[in-house]
């Protein structure tokens, strides 16, 4: 599915008219709604014409007419209902690839978006929830589409067929039909707003849930180390709890709207045989027998179409409310502003900041203020300072992960703001602290994005990384699964991979953060090794704990309050005794305590 049909799906969703967006999904495929709708139509027919042939062979029988007669309208029934099956099958293979494509859509409209939005999004949304909107909403749409469409469509041919076979038989009894339009109108006006308002509560209920869910996943290593299963468990259950109350909730409203529709239109149905069978005997109306049973049937018809129609506001509510959810994602503003701007198809490796400043949202004060330095092409540039200095934001702005709330930042003099930062960063690669792999081979984490790369250009990335080792010792060799977020490997096997999958792209500009510091001696080694390779030739920043990883460094930035306070090389900053030489030697002494 193209870039372009990702953005026609999440340009007729709104939140604000949830039915309308359906029926746009459902329109932008006219070809299989129209014959899946014809189809629906012909096999519908028996439904309301079945009661036409009842009531004429029960007036055959009633007058003492011919048996032929009789086998002529039993044949007309075998007709209609043989038919069903054909047009059925029809319907079925056109609707619900119309359906199953608009969850499809759905899914890479929203897989699609989640690529654009910024980083400040995912950093606020919760990726639990995230996973919700995209699997539990998308398939309440289709569950929607499934369960409503079918009877809905049927209770307007049947009411059609209906209303115009009387019309046609008997129409002084299209008045009595009349009074059932009222009652579903005022049960649907009552109970459609408290739908939507307890399915709303509901979906936010089991959102809040998952998002707990997915902290007591990632944090069971802390849980554990420190004993806390039982609180762990108790916030989940809590969760667990206050969607079991808004469920209930919503399951007690639907019992409402399920009982009431049902005894009220069953009381209109009785009423509706008892008027016929009057008008019959009384003469008021010249009601034959067989026009009794008709009227009977289809006012019978009558009702149940719209008591199923009643039915359908719980479903359609929920599926309603799921299309709210997923425009939320869909209509997001906070957009990392790529298109329109200039690709870029050469990267050369000079940045430059001139007085850049990025404050977050609700925060009092700057992450990163006034920040101006060049780092020139192929030069190592290193940020130190304490924790929440500015060190990370940093290496974000120059990413474009977070744009600048104040100056400009340049990649070889041109200003990011105009670049489409998409093609920038194929020119970039990052190794971050806990390097992510996914669940797949060795294989497809190093050639990621790469499908044309060939064995022998993995082979060296791998012998470059120091990873031939980590190789040899799977069972597959490369073609061994490494788990979810690669589990199977220890964190510097995971590291000499990441490093691995950066050399294969031979980015120009490299950004290290803190890539050993989670690291025993003996992995670091073997990293710092396979880093010295990665960054040759290469704008490298990085963002470093331990400073001894940093003393090759060109130049060193030290940060503090998001300040610049010094800079220069290793040696140079420990002979002017300032901020560098305090965490070096607190550091050192650290190191020699221990």
């Amino acid at each position: 599915m193209s870039e372009k049909a990702f953005t026609r799906t999440a340009d007729v969703v709104d939140g604000a008219h949830p039915a309308r967006s359906v029926l746009r999904l459902l329109a932008r495929r006219p070809g299989r709604m129209t014959v899946a709708i014809f189809a629906f139509a012909m096999k519908e027919i028996p439904l309301w014409f079945l009661p036409v042939v009842t009531g004429a062979i029960i007036d055959i029988v009633a007058d003492g007419g011919a048996v032929s007669s009789v086998l002529v309208w039993l044949g007309v029934a075998i007709a209609l209902l043989l038919q069903n099956y054909p047009n059925h099958i029809l319907y079925t293979r056109n609707f619900m690839t119309v359906v199953r494509d608009t969850g499809a859509g759905l899914r890479n409209a929203l897989a699609a978006r989640l690529q654009s939005l910024s980083i400040g999004y995912h950093t606020r949304a919760s990726s639990s929830v995230v996973q919700t909107k995209v699997v539990r909403d998308v398939e309440n749409v289709e569950l929607m589409l499934q369960q409503v469409t079918h009877p809905l469509l049927s209770s307007v041919m049947v009411l059609t067929g209906a209303i115009v076979m009387t019309a046609v038989v008997v129409p002084e009894f299209l008045p009595v039909y009349a009074l059932t339009v009222p009652f579903a109108l005022l049960l649907r006006w009552g109970m459609a707003r408290r739908s939507r308002a307890r399915n709303e509560v509901f979906r936010r209920e089991v959102e809040a849930f998952a998002g707990r869910v997915g902290e007591m996943a990632s944090l069971i290593p802390v849980t554990r180390a420190h004993g806390l299963e039982q609180t762990a468990v108790s916030r989940v259950s809590d969760g667990a709890d206050e969607v079991r109350r808004a469920g209930l909730h919503l399951d007690m409203l639907n019992g409402h709207v399920a009982s009431i529709s049902w005894v009220g239109m069953q009381l209109l149905g009785v009423g509706c045989l008892g008027l016929a069978a009057v008008f019959s005997l009384t003469g008021i109306v010249p009601i034959t027998p067989g026009e009794v049973v008709l009227l009977s049937s289809y006012f019978a018809l009558l009702t149940q179409g719209l008591t199923q129609l009643l039915m359908l506001i719980p479903v359609g509510a929920r599926g309603l409310e799921s299309v709210r959810s997923i425009a939320e994602v869909l209509q997001e503003p906070d957009l990392e502003q790529n298109e329109g701007k200039r690709r870029v198809d050469r990267v050369a490796g000079e940045i430059t900041l001139r007085s850049v400043s990025h404050r977050y949202r609700d925060s009092a004060v700057d992450a990163v203020h006034d920040v101006s330095f060049e780092i020139r092409p192929g030069e190592t540039v290193a940020f130190v300072g304490s924790s929440g200095s500015g060190k990370s934001t940093l290496l974000n702005l120059v990413l474009g992960f977070v744009r600048p709330t104040a100056g400009t930042i340049l990649l070889d003099g041109s200003d990011m703001q105009e670049l489409d930062l998409r093609t920038v960063r194929r020119f970039v690669s990052v190794v971050p602290q806990d390097s992510v792999l996914f669940e797949g081979s060795i294989r497809d984490n190093i050639a990621y994005g790469l499908p044309q790369l060939g064995d022998e250009a993995i082979h060296q990335a791998l012998r470059d990384a120091n990873a031939l080792d980590v190789v040899a010792s799977q069972p597959d060799g490369w073609d061994t699964i490494v788990g979810e977020r690669g589990a199977r490997l220890s964190g510097g096997q995971r590291q000499r991979l990441a490093i691995a999958r950066a050399l294969v792209r031979n980015p120009r500009i490299l950004l290290l953060d803190e890539a050993t510091s989670a690291l025993d001696p003996e992995s670091e080694q073997l990293v710092k090794e396979a880093l010295s390779r990665l960054m040759k030739g290469r704008t490298t920043l990085v963002v470093a704990h331990r400073l001894s990883t940093i003393r090759s460094a060109d130049r060193i930035v030290v940060l503090e309050g998001g300040r610049i306070v010094e800079v220069g090389a290793h040696d140079e900053l420990l002979v002017r005794g300032g901020r560098y030489a305090h965490l070096h030697a607190t550091q050192n002494g650290a190191a020699a305590a221990g």
